[in-house]
């Protein structure tokens, strides 16, 4: 009232109601969130609207949020958010520098804007004389922090980084006169990548005024500017980390340069995967706040996915909470805090909240890693479940309202001197409340206030985090979190890994795979299935699975177990049962590819009933009790000789496609059944391991190998087509295409009718699928995919009359959809095979190095044995085989891929021109278009490893060409030469 009586004295007016209309009655903070969703053209129309739409619509954190949202890339700045916008935008740039002046307007007042416009332009000299309440150790031996900090509290550390020649090289001027043409990562809250010049990178933090200033925070900084490497090392307290047996190419990011700004700096977060971390400062000062694992800071929410356990977290910036929320805490609920100088190093520890704000400008360089003391939460970091996530992250505001629980819960908690009180959870949100909102029945004279827990060791309790696990999820089989620093395949590879090269710690190891895997379910398994086949005892070189498939494998003396949990209990019935029916069909026409595969030796099904296992044989016909008592198969197709054969795998494929995997949960009680097979084991090594010690020659050969067998495999009969398939439409519809197949059209036959409505489901929502996998693959692309997707999928194949050779063409074949490096097991020529004393990681992975011969392949020839793993057997067009072995085996080379047709002699079926043909659809007599389009519609990711493998190609201005760089060669094949 006071400002109105105000503005009334001078004559001035409250032009708010006037100007926004409607609008008036929501804050200026909502009306500026609505701004930052809309397109950049949208605000500068908007802005013409009203005086206060003016305002509001040409401030520049609005149009740094708008510019950052459509950014990707290289970004340079135009000295201003606005024009940088606009010139993305390509505005002429006779508009954008109009030179027109702004315009100023009275009778309006806005705090939130003005509380921004302060953060944009506030200095922070103030902190320079805090020096913090985190200890500063000068000289500190490694026995001394393993004793007193790792795993435990933070602490400063003085002298790691003193003979560094970063120390004095590593300065702004250094580095730009040195490397400014360089393009370095630029982080900001955007899903898109950003970079920058270093160049212009300067230049914008000369000239800034941002309340959040971008910020360089770059992963590669060793391959983009290698020499940076050789300026620093890995001080000693932080030598050990277990990524380190991954190469390097594999690890996930792990070591960061960082430049920033004053008032530029990390909100608050927890690093990935409950890593640790050290951070040395080279330049400027850095402002910490730290809280310990649970406590989650004020003005922060946690999310967590119950679905996959991707965690999410919403926080105000750096310098905002410093301002806004700081202020509000009592002592008490303070954070740790300090101001890191130059030359100093701070370590981070498991699982602690942290938030760093730049006083100056900062060069830094950080590291994560894994050593015994956070490697079993780095594990139940990446098992799947949420619980356990949001536990980690907010403590008891993670958890529902179970009293039992709660007070379990903070038994353990008061054990281990950690302060759970003041969370609570509320619908799945996990937030902070205040002190003056929590009920007072939390506020007990027991409870431990935070200063209390300062005087203490803080750390977590593994053992009671491990029970916020989901026992009956499948580890193998189960959603994995987006967040996670690395995918289930590497982290099954790394477990591994460790487990043969570090057998001291073997112990450790085995407790971590027990929480990421579930290690000791599959082991009791294994050891089960080899009791009731009467097999030897495994060793414990043999105790964790191996490689890095969707299924527990297992490598024995002479024999391989495989449990097949892939997909649910349904689909690893149907993957045993077709890979069972395809075997029995090679003894019956005798053909040469069962002498390059694998021997089976039995097989079965095993199951946990009232906490004991048990095991029943199983050769693929009929349907055990076991598994008809579950109602996962129609009673109709119970009298095949092979129910979960070949086509009603097709069937259930069909069925299941485009399905959530929440509504394809197993039955009840089905998750505790597993189907397995045994075969003989290939002696030799994988091609995987090989790769880098083979001639040009022993590729060649490889090359030449796969090609007849891919000729074997392809013109091997099909079994007879005998299921009903009463619930895949004769007349089906795309709803994505409109595309319709009749069935009176008797040149396509059901069989392909079920193909054609498989690639049309996978067509749904493939621009979505694409985006949600991201880069490398270029957004320009994903755009544009469906003008390139052809909306009629028959024309991939002829249909005319014209067409020549219908019968002998238009059949399904076949297909083993997998053959890759891990797939292909090499022997020796020299008639060596025998390789037991080989340690298990180099038969399953890469044991060769920058190109050399390991010394135990060094003078040694090698040629193809065996094709493995027939699990995803499928049908229909042989086309499919070639993505895998191209891209994954011959890494895009075009001369194997040459090689591999020259042998393979069949033909792919193909259109011929015809009369009434457009121009449009002469695209479908490319085999390239059709390899491209399958590329495109694949369950995997095959555009990621394109876009690898060519990296050239993200620069593509269409998907064409794309195409024939790719598979170009397709084009030229002819069968008869």
């Amino acid at each position: 009232m006071a400002n109105l009586h105000a503005e009334a004295s001078f004559g001035l007016r409250d032009r708010r109601h006037d100007a926004l209309g409607e609008l008036r009655v929501l804050p200026d903070e909502v009306i500026c969130s609505i701004l930052e969703n809309l397109s950049p053209r949208d605000v500068a129309r908007l802005s013409c609207v009203s005086s206060v739409m003016y305002i509001l619509c040409n401030e520049e954190p609005l149009w740094m949020s708008l510019c950052v949202k459509k950014a990707n890339g290289q970004l340079r700045y135009r000295g201003s958010w606005k024009k940088t916008t606009l010139h993305l935008e390509n505005v002429p740039v006779k508009y954008i520098e109009s030179g027109r002046s702004p315009l100023h307007f009275d009778g309006f007042n806005s705090l939130f804007l003005y509380r921004r416009l302060y953060r944009c332009h506030t200095t922070l000299d103030g902190f320079s004389r805090d020096s913090g309440n985190v200890e500063r150790k000068d000289g500190m031996s490694p026995e001394v922090f393993n004793r007193d900090y790792d795993g435990k509290k933070p602490v400063l550390l003085k002298g790691l980084a003193d003979t560094w020649p970063a120390r004095t090289t590593w300065t702004i001027d250094n580095l730009l006169l040195n490397h400014g043409e360089k393009a370095l990562r630029i982080s900001q809250k955007s899903v898109k990548k950003m970079s920058m010049k270093l160049r212009d990178y300067v230049s914008y933090m000369n000239i800034q005024h941002d309340e959040d200033p971008l910020y360089i925070f770059e992963d590669k900084f060793g391959e983009i500017i290698p020499e940076l490497l050789k300026d620093y090392d890995v001080p000693c307290l932080f030598q050990e980390d277990f990524f380190n047996v991954l190469d390097e190419d594999q690890r996930p990011p792990y070591r960061w340069l960082i430049i920033g700004p004053e008032r530029s700096g990390a909100s608050w977060h927890i690093d990935p995967a409950l890593t640790s971390a050290w951070n040395t400062l080279l330049v400027g000062r850095k402002r910490w706040a730290m809280y310990p694992p649970g406590k989650v800071p004020l003005g922060v929410t946690v999310h967590v996915n119950d679905e996959d356990g991707d965690v999410n977290v919403e926080t105000p910036s750096s310098l905002q909470w410093w301002l806004d929320y700081y202020p509000l805490l009592v002592d008490e609920d303070k954070p740790i805090e300090c101001t890191q100088l130059p030359g100093e190093t701070i370590f981070v520890p498991s699982g602690w909240w942290h938030c760093v704000l730049n006083l100056e400008t900062t060069v830094a360089v950080t590291q994560n890693f894994v050593n015994p003391k956070n490697f079993e939460f780095v594990c139940l970091d990446m098992a799947p479940g949420y619980r356990h996530k949001g536990v980690c992250r907010a403590g008891l505001l993670a958890l529902s309202d179970d009293p039992s629980l709660e007070a379990e819960i903070v038994d353990v908690c008061r054990r281990d001197d950690m302060d759970f009180s003041n969370f609570r959870r509320k619908e799945k949100r996990m937030k902070i409340r205040e002190e003056d909102d929590m009920p007072q029945t939390e506020r007990t004279d027991e409870s431990f206030q935070y200063s209390d827990v300062q005087k203490r060791d803080l750390c977590y309790d593994i053992d009671f985090l491990a029970t916020m696990l989901d026992e009956d999820r499948d580890h193998y089989n189960a959603p994995w979190s987006s967040g996670n620093c690395i995918g289930p395949r590497e982290m099954r590879e790394w477990l591994f890994r460790l487990w043969i090269r570090k057998p001291e710690i073997r112990e450790l190891i085995w407790k971590g795979a027990c929480l990421a895997l579930n290690a000791e379910r599959w082991f009791d398994c294994l050891l089960n299935i080899c009791r009731f086949h009467k097999l030897s005892h495994p060793t414990d070189d043999q105790k964790l699975p191996v490689g890095t498939g969707s299924n527990p494998v297992y490598l024995m003396d002479d024999y391989v177990v495989k449990i097949f949990v892939e997909g649910g209990l349904e689909n690893s019935m149907y993957c045993l049962g077709t890979e069972l029916e395809f075997y029995a069909l090679l003894h019956e026409f005798s053909t040469s590819l069962q002498n390059y595969m694998p021997e089976i030796l039995a097989s079965g099904i095993i199951y946990l009933e009232n906490g004991s296992f048990t095991v029943i044989s199983w050769d693929g016909r009929g349907i055990p009790k076991l598994i008809a008592d579950c109602n996962l198969f129609p009673v109709k197709y119970r009298e095949e000789n092979f129910p979960f054969g070949l086509w009603n795998k097709k069937q259930y494929e069909l069925r299941r496609s485009g399905t959530s995997a929440t509504d394809l949960a197993c039955p009840t009680g089905s998750s505790q059944i597993w189907p397995y097979v045994i075969t003989k084991r290939c002696q030799g090594k994988m091609f995987a391991q090989l790769r880098d010690a083979l001639s040009q020659a022993e590729i060649i050969n490889l090359a030449t190998f796969l090609g007849e067998q891919l000729h074997n495999l392809h013109v091997l009969p099909l079994p007879p087509f005998s299921s009903k398939f009463s619930d895949v439409p004769q007349n089906f519809k795309d709803s994505d295409s409109f595309m319709e197949v009749e069935p009176c059209d008797s040149k396509i036959s059901l069989e392909w009718k079920i193909f054609f409505r498989n690639l049309s489901n996978k067509k749904m929502g493939v621009s979505s699928r694409l985006t949600k996998w991201g880069d490398p693959i270029p957004d320009a692309l994903i755009k544009r995919i469906d003008e390139y997707l052809p909306n009629d999928l028959t024309k991939f194949f002829p249909l005319s009359e014209d067409d020549h050779n219908l019968d002998e063409i238009w059949t399904p074949m076949w297909i083993h959809s997998d053959i890759m490096d891990d797939n292909i097991q090499m022997e020796s020529c020299s008639g060596n095979s025998n390789y037991n004393g080989i340690a298990l990681d180099e038969v399953i992975h890469r044991g060769s190095s920058n190109g050399q011969r390991s010394e135990d392949t060094h003078g040694m020839s090698w040629r193809p044995s065996h094709i493995l793993d027939f699990s995803d057997l499928t049908v229909g067009d042989p086309l499919y085989d070639l993505i895998p072995i191209y891209l994954d085996i011959f890494r895009g080379d075009t001369i194997l891929l040459k090689q591999l047709l020259q042998s393979y002699k069949l033909p792919f079926m193909s259109r011929g021109a015809s009369q009434y043909e457009s121009e449009e659809d002469g695209k479908f007599r490319r085999l390239s278009y059709r390899a491209m389009c399958y590329c495109i519609l694949h369950d995997e990711n095959i555009l990621g490893a394109i876009f690898t493998i060519w990296k050239e190609l993200r620069q593509a201005k269409s998907w064409e060409e794309v195409e024939l760089a790719v598979w170009g060669e397709l084009n030229s094949y002819n069968h008869s030469s």
